[in-house]
C-alpha cells in the first residue's frame, strides 16, 4: 500500500513540477534584457583588459589591428562593448559619456559626446562654497593667495 502510495506522489510531482522547470528557462530566455541609460568612461581597445584599464596602461590607448574599441568605467571597472564601432572610431582614449541600450555587456549607442574634465587652462574658475576637513567654509576668494591658486578636487580613490 505505501508503495501503490509513492509512485503515485512520484507521477503527480514528474505530471505538475517537471513540466514547471522545463518552461521556466524558456520563458526567462524570452525577456528582453536591453536596458537604456548613460555610460561614462575612457573608449580603450578591446585588447586591453580592465585591470590593464585601471592601471592606465599605454597600450590601452593604442590602435590595434583587429581590436574594437571598449568603454572602460572607471567607477565599477567594467569594460562595455560599443556598437555601431563608427560612432567611436576617432575617439580612443577620449573619456565620453555614452547613451544608449545595454545588451548583455554591450552598449547600442544612440549618442556619444565627449567629457569635459576641469577647467580649460586659463579659464577662470566659478564662484563656490565647500567645507574644508575642519568644517570651515571655504571660499574662492578665501583660498587665494598672493600668487595665485591652486585648487585641486579629487574625485575618488581606489585604496
Amino acid at each position: 500500500m505505501l508503495t501503490a502510495r509513492t509512485d503515485s506522489l512520484r507521477k503527480r510531482f514528474f505530471l505538475y513540477v517537471v513540466p514547471l522547470f522545463s518552461i521556466t528557462p524558456l520563458a526567462v530566455a524570452g525577456q528582453n534584457t536591453t536596458k537604456p541609460g548613460s555610460w561614462s568612461g575612457v573608449l580603450v581597445s578591446s585588447s586591453c583588459n580592465a585591470d590593464e584599464a585601471f592601471a592606465e596602461s599605454p597600450e590601452c590607448t593604442k590602435n590595434v589591428p583587429g581590436a574594437k574599441l571598449s568603454l572602460y568605467d572607471d567607477t565599477n571597472r567594467v569594460m562595455y562593448g560599443i556598437e555601431p564601432q563608427a560612432s567611436v572610431s576617432a575617439h580612443l582614449g577620449d573619456t565620453v559619456t555614452v547613451r544608449g541600450t545595454l545588451d548583455d555587456d554591450t552598449i547600442r549607442i544612440a549618442s556619444i559626446e565627449l567629457m569635459s574634465i576641469g577647467l580649460a587652462v586659463g579659464q577662470k574658475a566659478p564662484a563656490f562654497s565647500a567645507r574644508d576637513q575642519f568644517g570651515e567654509i571655504q571660499t574662492l576668494d578665501s583660498l587665494k593667495g598672493t600668487n595665485g591658486t591652486v585648487l585641486l578636487f579629487f574625485r575618488s580613490a581606489d585604496w
